[in-house]
């Protein structure tokens, strides 16, 4: 099976939770989905950050994702975005 890595960078809350501002992570697959990679990291930090995963949003690569099911391509970085207060 081929393994696929990503560059996981966490802001404010996130960062918080994870307790890490960036990670490598390494998948068994070979393309992998956005929902694969905040499941593998939820699983990796426990519930605290699983918390903030499920009311994030994610830039795969710059790009805003509206679609988990989209395919995170080798190499590839993904920014997780918890809700922002302020204004």
């Amino acid at each position: 099976m081929s393994v696929t890595g990503v560059k996981i960078r966490y802001f404010a809350g996130a960062r918080a939770a994870a307790g890490v501002a960036d990670e490598d992570l390494l998948l068994d697959s070979p393309e992998p989905t956005v929902a694969l990679v905040v499941s593998t990291i939820g699983e990796r930090h426990g519930d605290k950050l699983g918390k903030v995963l499920a009311a994030s949003s994610f830039l795969l690569d710059g790009v805003a994702v509206r679609d988990t099911s989209v395919r995170v391509p080798a190499g590839s970085q993904l920014d997780v975005l918890p809700p922002f207060a302020g204004g």
